[in-house]
Formats: structure tokens, C-alpha cells, sequence
């Protein structure tokens, strides 16, 4: 699907759910890319990823992609919890954007992570990595 027809298909969803910005869309259609990828599921026919793992490559390809300030970048486009990223996914499914399987639920993106515990903890201090600079002579 060409990205102008994905981003029609956006926003016939967000003139419906006004609850997240056009970008979440698009970042959680990338998010499961990377998970599909990451687990190696790109190259199978079935590339069925769980709730569960896709949470995982949510917050994995945020900091990959905005660092310190993911927290910060997905609570402005409304994505505040795993339940969030559930009800974009089923959004996206009605719209055929994504599909899901019979077993696939909602609830499948409730409890698994908690975003401010992740987030806080990959970017408090005690995580950072000593710096060595280098010795100018």
C-alpha cells in the first residue's frame, strides 16, 4: 500500500478516534515492521507478532529512533501505555491496515509493560555508560 492511501486511511481513522496524532499511526506501522524484522518473522508467510512482543518492539524501535525524548515524543502523539498501542492496532486493523488473528484481543496490550517504569529506567543516570573523553595534549 502506497503511503498516500495509508495516510487517507489515517485519517478516516483519526476524524473517527481523535485520541492519537496521524504520527502515531504511521510509528506503530513502522514499530511492527521492526518487530516483524527483529524476530525474524519478515521472511515467513505467517508474520502474526503478539501483543505482547510487538509492546517489546515499541519501546525498543522508540529509543532506537528518538532516544531520550521517545517517552516524551509518544505521549504527544497519545500513546501513553501498552492499551494505547492496542487500541491503535485495532484501528488499524478495521481499516485493514494490519491484520489480527481470532485469538488476538485487546487485552493482549494491557499489563505487559509499563512505559514510565521503561522509559525512566533506560535513560535514569545510573544506566548511563562512564564517558572517557579524549586527552587533548
Amino acid at each position: 500500500m502506497g503511503n498516500n492511501n495509508f495516510m487517507a486511511l489515517v485519517v478516516k481513522i483519526t476524524e473517527k478516534d481523535s485520541r492519537y496524532a496521524p504520527e502515531a499511526y504511521e510509528f506503530i506501522r513502522d514499530a511492527v515492521n521492526y518487530t516483524a524484522a527483529k524476530l525474524e518473522r519478515d521472511k515467513l508467510k505467517n508474520k502474526h507478532v503478539s501483543g505482547h512482543e510487538l509492546l517489546k518492539g515499541v519501546v525498543e524501535y522508540a529509543v532506537q529512533e528518538f532516544g531520550p525524548l521517545a517517552k516524551d515524543v509518544l505521549t504527544n502523539w497519545g500513546i501513553q501505555d501498552g492499551i494505547s498501542v492496542g487500541n491503535i492496532v485495532f484501528n488499524m486493523v478495521q481499516e485493514k491496515l494490519l491484520s489480527a488473528n481470532d485469538k488476538d484481543s485487546i487485552d493482549d496490550f494491557s499489563g505487559d509493560l509499563d512505559f514510565e517504569e521503561f522509559f525512566s529506567g533506560k535513560f535514569s543516570p545510573e544506566n548511563k555508560k562512564p564517558v572517557n573523553p579524549p586527552i587533548i595534549a
